[in-house]
C-alpha cells in the first residue's frame, strides 16, 4: 500500500489512496493503530484516507493514532489538500472536502506552483454544551470551574467539529499537561471526550498553545484545537479577529469572520510502501 508522510506545524499524518481498495470507512480504526505505531510502523498522530463523494470533490476520512474516528482534523486537512492535490486526485486552487463536519472549502496558497499554504473554511463552530457535548445544566460551558486531580481548572468547550476545551494559563510544564490532559480528557462530564488545550494570551494578537489531543495525547500542533483557542480567547475578549495561533510545531493563522478560516503550512515528509 502506498502512502505518504506529511505534517502541518509538527502534527504528523499517513495519507492514502483508499479510493479503489476494498476497505470500508469503518474498517480503517485497525489499520491507523497498525501504521500509526512509531516504534514498529511509519508513525504519526493519525491517517488520513481518500475518498470519493457525491458531494463533494473528495472525502476525507480521518482516525487517530488509537483507531478512534474523528469528525474532523484541521492540519491533517491542510496535508490531504497537498495529498490530493500533488497526486491530481484533484487539480484545483479551490475545492471542497466533505467530513464528518460537513463540506469543507479550502484555497491551497500556490509559490512556483507548488503548495506554500492552505487555508480552510473551519466553519463557525458551536458554544452550545448540548453540541459539545457536556453534561451540565448550563446553556453554554464557559469560564467553570472543576477540580481536576489536585487542582483547580477554568474550563471552557466549544465544538469545532470535535471537542475542545480551552484553559488558560501562563505557566504550565509538559509534565503537568501530560498529568492533568489525560484526566481533563475524560473527565465526567465531557460524554464523548474533549482535546485539552492550555492555552497563553500572548498579546491582543497573539496566543501560545499547547493540546494534549484526544485519542491521541500531546501533539507538537492542533487545527482544530488552534482554532478552538482562538475563537474562545475572542469570546473571552482576550484577542481580536484575526490571531496568530502558535504551538511547538509552528504558526497558523486564524480569522474570525462570518466563518473562522485557518491558514498554515503543510509539508510531504516522505513516501513509501506500507507492509500491511
Amino acid at each position: 500500500m502506498k502512502f505518504w508522510k506529511l505534517h502541518g506545524i509538527g502534527n504528523d499524518f499517513i495519507a492514502i489512496d483508499g479510493r479503489n481498495d476494498n476497505i470500508d470507512c469503518n474498517d480503517y480504526g485497525n489499520l491507523a493503530k497498525q501504521v500509526c505505531h512509531r516504534r514498529f510502523s511509519v508513525g504519526a498522530d493519525g491517517l488520513l484516507v481518500v475518498k470519493d463523494s457525491n458531494v463533494a470533490d473528495v472525502e476525507m476520512v480521518y482516525y487517530n493514532s488509537d483507531g478512534s474516528r474523528a469528525a474532523m482534523c484541521g492540519n491533517g486537512l491542510r496535508c490531504f489538500v497537498k495529498f490530493v492535490y500533488d497526486n491530481n486526485i484533484v487539480r484545483k486552487e479551490e475545492f471542497d472536502v466533505y467530513t464528518l463536519d460537513g463540506i469543507k472549502k479550502i484555497k491551497a496558497n500556490l509559490k512556483n506552483n507548488e503548495i506554500d499554504s492552505v487555508k480552510v473554511n473551519m466553519g463557525k463552530g458551536s458554544f452550545l454544551a448540548k453540541d459539545i457535548p457536556v453534561d451540565t445544566e448550563d446553556e453554554i460551558f464557559i469560564n467553570k470551574k472543576v477540580k481536576i486531580l489536585d487542582k483547580e481548572f477554568t474550563l471552557s468547550s466549544i465544538l469545532m467539529g470535535v471537542p475542545h476545551t480551552v484553559i488558560l494559563s501562563e505557566n504550565l510544564s509538559l509534565e503537568e499537561l501530560y498529568k492533568y490532559g489525560k484526566e481533563i480528557e475524560k473527565y465526567k462530564i465531557f460524554k464523548e471526550g474533549t482535546n485539552v488545550n492550555f492555552v497563553k494570551i500572548e498579546d491582543g494578537n497573539s496566543i501560545y498553545v499547547n493540546t494534549w489531543e484526544r485519542g491521541c495525547g500531546y501533539t507538537l500542533g492542533c487545527g482544530t484545537g488552534m482554532t478552538a483557542s482562538a475563537l474562545i480567547c475572542n469570546y473571552l475578549n482576550k484577542v481580536g479577529k484575526c490571531v496568530n495561533v502558535t504551538s511547538k510545531g509552528g504558526t497558523v493563522k486564524i480569522d474570525i469572520e462570518d466563518f473562522v478560516y485557518m491558514t498554515g503550512p503543510s509539508v510531504k515528509i516522505c513516501e513509501g510502501n506500507l507492509e500491511v
